[in-house]
């Protein structure tokens, strides 16, 4: 019976979802980025949590922090298929996730393509984890956070940094990751009459704004392609009603064959980054499954840090 009832609830969810997105990607790209942006207004951020604009590292951040936050940083990238979204339009979900790991978040407005394509956001990402670097923050300390797009931005991020020689952040979290701006996933078509929000034409155009003249296959615009050796822990969370879900589940198993500690959540009934709407029970096991990740991730490198410093002889005071 209950199983029956959460079924009936998700799919009420779904019109609503399905309604209050419909069109989004109609009109001109300044259409749709003004249509999005005007769900921000009924985002309501809590009096506690502190928002502050910065540069970081020449892009365009935010701070966003609560007064219980300790060390450590987290920092997204917000999804919109690389040519919508903002941070205002995520300041809520990133307030929460704050909250939830009572970990400080940096949120950067990475440059957006039709006008910026590739290699554009993933310079702003590099640039944002850069200026981490010399505020101070230790890699150590460091966890990736971001959504769809932002996912696969964060992915390929630990390519680039990875093929550089430079140390890589503690860990990171994708949500309902864009891995595969190929399209080739199954899921793609499959479940492409369940997903109340993405559809197979709309990410087949913005693909193509994002890659520009270069192969959508590349390893640094479709991580999915790239060699993961060398990865640190991953967390994914993917909803089974979603054409990305495949784009989720194919990285995780080649991540995994590459020797990546991967975590896996697939969430029966759920669409395209759920994580947004914050009244659902399932957010609210996704984003504590993503809180204790952070915590146990962080926890893991400093021991692994004090462990390096006690066999070379250093005190820790």
């Amino acid at each position: 019976m209950g199983q029956i009832i959460v079924g009936m609830r998700n799919k009420i969810i779904k019109k609503i979802v399905s309604f209050q997105m419909a069109g989004w990607s109609d009109g001109s790209i300044e259409e749709q980025r003004a249509r999005l942006d005007k769900t921000s207004k009924y985002l309501k951020i809590p009096a506690d949590i502190y928002c502050q604009p910065i540069l970081a590292g020449g892009v365009i951040a935010e701070w966003i922090n609560t007064p219980e936050a300790d060390l450590g940083a987290i920092l997204y990238l917000h999804g919109g298929a690389y040519a919508l979204g903002s941070v205002d339009v995520h300041r809520e979900i990133i307030a929460r996730l704050a909250r939830a790991t009572k970990i400080r978040c940096l949120a950067i407005e990475y440059r957006l393509a039709p006008e910026h394509p590739y290699p554009a956001a993933l310079e702003d990402s590099i640039a944002a984890y850069h200026w981490l670097l010399t505020q101070g923050v230790e890699p150590s300390q460091i966890i990736f956070v971001w959504d769809s797009a932002g996912g696969g931005l964060a992915l390929a991020s630990l390519v680039a940094l990875r093929d550089a020689g430079e140390p890589l952040p503690a860990g990171t979290v994708c949500i309902s990751p864009w891995t595969d701006l190929a399209l080739t996933g199954a899921s793609i078509q499959s479940k492409a009459k369940v997903d109340p929000y993405l559809d197979p034409a709309s990410l087949q155009k913005y693909a193509r704004y994002y890659a520009g003249e270069n192969e959508p296959s590349s390893p640094l615009i479709s991580p999915l392609y790239a060699n993961l050796e060398g990865f640190p822990p991953l967390l994914i969370q993917v909803g089974t009603d979603e054409i990305l879900l495949d784009d989720a589940t194919r990285f995780a198993e080649k991540a995994r064959d590459s020797g990546v500690d991967v975590t896996l959540q697939i969430l029966d009934g759920m669409f395209h980054v759920f994580q947004l709407i914050p009244f659902l029970p399932e957010t609210k096991k996704a984003v504590g499954s993503i809180a204790e990740f952070v915590s146990h991730t962080l926890k893991d490198h400093h021991e692994d840090t004090d462990d390096q410093k006690m066999n070379s002889g250093t005190n820790i005071v």
